[in-house]
């Protein structure tokens, strides 16, 4: 009989977690530094960012090939890279994205990393952790309140006009039904009537924001650049001038530090700040990876979905904004997903076949290519399955060195930190090699055009780019306000290089359609929407929520 393998989070409950004061010292903090939220969560002050450590040190990229919707383990990956980095002597903290509740409870699950490589307290990440995103949502809908507080008064209105407002409510949840709406209902006393909508909480401007703040300063700064709308004489409003920015702040002012929690071996790991990478930017607070390189000789990082998402956008916006320079990158493969690529149903997942690998590496090649384009020579870490077979792990093997590239089994899952030692020591190799030298793909000065097509082309592998109607009078609208100069935010599907979820592997003969445009002036990125893409996703017909369970004693089940 087959021994039954334990879920995530029955292993994280058996974990025997460490006071974070203990954590703390491996990273030479007291407790003084540290703010409590119970005995194994704090929040660390902006104060040990030291710009001459961050020089010296060592910033890694964790990303992945296109997945499958289950994910591919780039979460997982970065932990259990952490845990070998720290095995083989080399002092590592892992930087990671906060979850949100949405994929929790819909069709992904938690963001904690798996099997034996997760950061804990597992439960408490996954939920309401320390009160972040609940920060977010009140800052931002606080603006909400303010934009339709200011149409309705008589006496201080700027003169908005209800039909130019781009600025919607957001929540943590996956709620389509709140995708458009109408408010301001019931009467005078209500408000005044009009359309509004919701977005999912990580694709809120205010996250964005929080994301890219150097400081509390740049912080105000740059929730008063947020663009809300225009007057009836057509003049753009910003949160500023509803005198909104420090009420804002007020709400983020413990939000903006960085959480520090441990890797299931004890190792230090900072969590901070949320968005999603086919909608917004998809990496952690600048805060956060500049606490960690502070504070440790490596940090392991990771950006979400595919390398064609949250690493360009990490690579493109975070790192030219905040003066970083990644020394490696980790693409992470799986066999699975090589089959999905390959033409394997999602029935067909686990069925071995070296046809079908060998198809669906072509999605892998492009991402390969695409990392090398950046100055950086990524190393593969196969995240391995038990499905997988050595021929076909070889195989994928034998492609990545004719690429130049090594290809690492990763048995961080299964193993943890002793799993990883392989992939660490060939991170540290790559680190060691001082070949790679980081440059960004587009100049911010470029036209935006231009920009959105240096990524479609090199990176996507499109012929070209439409734009709607809607997006021509968006882009038109862009460069009146003044935000030609800066970067873009790709809002497109994580399932294919295109705009269409349907081409898998490395399409071809294919253009892409901008159908429209959002700025976010504040956080300081246009936002081309390709395709169908949506910023507020819907459950799936089976959420994750039916199969969770919490007994009389407050003990979890069917969280992963």
């Amino acid at each position: 009989m087959n021994k039954k393998v334990p879920s995530d989070i029955e292993i994280a409950q058996n974990c025997e977690m460490r006071h974070i004061n203990t954590i703390a010292e491996k990273l030479n903090l007291d407790s003084d530094h540290l703010e409590l939220y119970g005995k194994y969560k704090a929040k660390l002050p902006l104060a040990l960012i030291d710009e001459s450590k961050i020089a010296k040190n060592h910033l890694i990229l964790v990303t992945a090939m296109t997945p499958t919707p289950a994910g591919e383990g780039k979460t997982t990956t970065s932990i259990g890279l952490t845990e070998g980095m720290n095995k083989i002597g080399k002092q590592t903290t892992v930087v990671l994205r906060e979850p949100s509740l949405g994929p929790v409870f819909g069709i992904k699950g938690g963001a904690a990393g798996g099997g034996y490589s997760q950061v804990v307290p597992m439960e408490d990440i996954n939920l309401h952790f320390t009160g972040d995103f609940s920060a977010i949502e009140k800052a931002n809908n606080l603006l909400s309140a303010l934009i339709d507080n200011n149409i309705q008064s008589k006496t201080r209105s700027l003169g908005i006009d209800p039909r130019t407002i781009a600025w919607k409510r957001v929540m943590d949840m996956n709620d389509r039904a709140l995708r458009d709406i109408t408010i301001g209902l019931g009467g005078t006393a209500n408000g005044i009537p009009r359309q509004d909508g919701f977005n999912i909480t990580p694709a809120s401007e205010v996250m964005a924001i929080l994301c890219m703040a150097e400081n509390f300063e740049d912080l105000k700064t740059r929730l008063g650049n947020i663009y809300v709308g225009m007057t009836m004489d057509k003049k753009p409003i910003y949160a500023r001038d509803l005198k909104a920015e420090n009420a804002m702040a007020i709400l983020l002012k413990d939000a903006i530090k960085p959480n520090m929690v441990q890797t299931m071996e004890g190792n230090p790991a900072i969590i901070h700040g949320g968005p999603f990478a086919n909608i917004a930017q998809g990496t952690n607070t600048v805060i956060a990876t500049k606490t960690g390189l502070s504070l440790s000789e490596y940090v392991v990082t990771e950006a979400g979905f595919g390398a064609d998402l949250g690493a360009e956008k990490f690579l493109d916006i975070k790192c030219v904004s905040a003066g970083l320079k990644p020394e490696a990158v980790v693409l992470v493969a799986t066999v699975r997903a090589l089959r999905h690529h390959g033409g394997a149903h999602k029935d067909e997942y686990n069925t071995a076949s070296v046809e079908r690998v060998s198809a669906g590496f072509a999605n892998l090649e492009k991402h390969i290519e695409n990392v090398k384009k950046f100055g950086l020579n990524p190393v593969v870490a196969i995240n391995t399955f038990p499905t997988d077979t050595n021929d076909e792990v070889q195989l994928v093997q034998r492609k990545c060195e004719k690429m130049g590239v090594k290809a690492i089994v990763a048995r961080g899952w299964a193993e943890g930190g002793e799993g990883m030692k392989d992939l660490a020591e060939a991170v540290v190799a790559e680190i060691d090699a001082g070949k790679n030298n980081f440059k960004s793909l587009y100049d911010w000065n470029i036209s935006i055009q231009d920009k959105i097509e240096t990524i479609a082309r090199e990176i996507y592998g499109a012929d070209g780019i439409d734009y709607s109607k809607r997006a021509i009078a968006d882009l038109k609208k862009i460069e009146q306000l003044g935000l030609s100069e800066l970067p873009v935010c790709m809002a497109k599907t994580q399932k294919s290089f295109s705009d269409n979820d349907a081409l898998l592997g490395r399409p071809d003969d294919f253009r892409i359609t901008i159908r429209e445009f959002e700025f976010a002036a504040g956080a300081g990125f246009v936002i081309p929407i390709l395709g169908n893409m949506m910023r507020m996703p819907g459950l799936p017909a089976i959420p994750a929520s039916e199969g969770m369970h919490i007994d009389k004693d407050g003990k979890i089940s069917g969280l992963s």
